[in-house]
Order: structure tokens, then sequence, then C-alpha cells
């Protein structure tokens, strides 16, 4: 009897072992996937690749760069979607893929509730700006100027539905004017069109126009931020004229659903670390992008408002799904 015992215990100690061994396994053991759902030079690209560096200095392993570009993100966003939720699949998730996307795409089937959310990464206030020739000075100038112009005056954009589009649609909606929306193929035509005069004004991510106001080539009128932040120095937010206005773009770190407890907090607090860094923060400020750490519930609270914000965007710019 006593030696059937001792047998019983040394073989329940072996069978033990294993997962023993896996649950004091330190994460990550092996380079982790990270899904950049953009092209590469896009500045979710350039913002995810600056801080998946650092934090890959933090976690001991590489975070390998998957760009999956394509329906306005959505087939990166699906991949991870379906990834096994062991931590070593991990998503660069921005505001076109993970709040406008589902609204815009009747094939799109991801919710929010389908990922695990680890952290912030940065805001990317959009800004206000106008052809140079236009007699505007300020927001309050260029909202006057448009209603004494009955809906003639026009707002470029990067196409319909893109961040420019539901931008400008909120803005109007807020400070009760219209401009004729002018879309173009790409964000990059839609600002050149703002340079030469064929159209007023946009109001786009700030990467995309912050050269051209340094040459002089745009009027900068203000951010897209809430009023107590300055992203950009001295520009006056948008709601010190029209009030409550903030419409901006986010960048943030995410996960298939279950992520184990483990990855969560080592990814969390290597985004915290890598956020802090001088390489990521000059790079932050190149691209017009501001650092936000957050922990994954202020995360989640942010994307329900910022999904609600774009849903109405959506309605106000009179836009269906397709």
């Amino acid at each position: 009897m006593h030696h059937a015992l001792q047998r019983r215990t040394l073989l329940a100690a072996l069978l033990a072992a294993p997962a023993a061994a896996w649950s004091q396994r330190s994460y990550p053991d092996h380079p982790v996937r990270t899904v950049i759902p953009n092209a590469p030079g896009s500045s979710v690209d350039t913002i995810g690749r600056v801080v998946c560096t650092e934090m890959a200095r933090v976690l001991g392993q590489p975070m390998v760069i998957d760009n999956r570009a394509g329906a306005a993100g959505a087939i990166g966003v699906e991949l991870v979607r379906t990834a096994p939720a062991d931590g070593y699949t991990v998503l660069v998730g921005s505001s076109s893929a993970i709040s406008v996307a589902p609204l815009l795409q009747k094939a799109v089937a991801y919710q929010l509730r389908d990922f695990d959310l680890v952290s912030l990464l940065a805001l990317l206030p959009n800004v206000l700006v106008c052809n140079t020739a236009l007699p505007v000075q300020n927001v309050a100038q260029l909202v006057a100027h448009a209603k004494a112009r009955n809906g003639t005056s026009n707002m470029a954009s990067a196409g319909i539905g893109s961040v420019s589009h539901l931008a400008g649609a909120a803005l109007q909606a807020a400070a009760g004017f219209k401009s004729l929306h002018v879309p173009y193929k790409g964000g990059a035509q839609g600002v050149a069109s703002v340079v030469s005069g064929e159209t007023d004004w946009v109001l786009t991510p700030a990467p995309a126009a912050m050269s051209l106001v340094a040459a002089g080539r745009l009027r900068l009128l203000g951010h897209s931020m809430a009023a107590s932040t300055q992203p950009l120095g001295p520009v006056p937010a948008i709601a010190s004229e029209v009030r409550g206005f903030e419409f901006s773009s986010w960048i943030g770190l995410m996960a298939p659903r279950g992520l184990p407890a483990g990855a969560a907090d080592a990814l969390g607090k290597a985004a915290a670390a890598a956020l802090q860094r001088p390489e990521v923060q000059k790079a932050f400020e190149t691209n017009g992008a501001v650092p936000h750490a957050s922990s994954p519930d202020e995360f989640r609270a942010f994307l329900v408002r910022d999904i609600e914000a774009n849903r109405r965007a959506v309605a106000a710019a009179g836009i269906q799904p397709e």
C-alpha cells in the first residue's frame, strides 16, 4: 500500500511538471508577431514601428512587424481577431481600422468586444488648415466665411469615409455651417488641393500638413484635441471657438480576446516604458503625435467614446455602409 501510494504521488508529480514549467516560463520567450493593418510609411506604420522597436528592448524579444494593408485596415484586423490568443500575435490598431471601418463596410465582422486592449500609444491631432489666400486667420473667421458663402465654400478630404472627411463633417455639424465636400484619392492629393486653391480648407491628420504649414504654403487655424492640450505648441484648439469639439485619431496596442494576464501585463509595462524613451518622443514630435499610455480599462472607455463620435460623424456626412 505504501509503495503504491508513492508511485501514484510520483506519477502525479511527473504529469504536473510540464504544466508547472509552462506557468513559470517567462513571457515572451520567442518573437511577437505585430500586425500593422496599414502600408509601410503611413503614420500608423511609422508610429507603430518606433514604439515596437523600444518595446522589444524591454521585452527581450523581437516584435516582428507584419504589414497587412487593405480594406481601410480591416484585413489586418481580421487576421488578428482569428489568431491564437497566446500573446504572440498583437495588433497596432488605429481609429480608421477599429472605430470607422465597421461603420462603413458591411463585410466587416469584427467588433470591439473581439479584442483585449493593452494600451493606447498615441493620439494624432487633426489640424484645420486653409489656403493662404483665404481671408481668414482663425477658426471663428473660417466659420463666418463659410456661412457667408451659403454653402459654396468647399472642403477637401482624402476620400469618402476618410479621417479628413469625417472630421470635416463633424466640425460643420458642431459649428453649424456647410461646405461642399470635394473628395480626393488620398490625403496628399486633398491637402495639395488646398495649397493650390482648388479647395478652401481641410481638417487632416497633422503629419499630412505640418511641413506645408512650416513652409508657409498653408495657414494653420487650429487643432482637434481638447482645449486644455497643446500638442503643437501655441496652436489654438478648435474647441476654444467651437465648444466641445474634439476629433482626433489614435493608435493603440491590441490582441485577440483571451490574452493571458502575464502577457497583458508585460506588454502594457513595455509600452509605457517605450513611450518614455527620447527616441520615441522625438519620432512622435516629428509626426505630430502625442504619446498617450493607458490602462486597458481606460483604453476601452476611450474607444467607446471614439466609436460613438465617429458614428455621429458618419451620420452627419450622410455616408451609407457598402
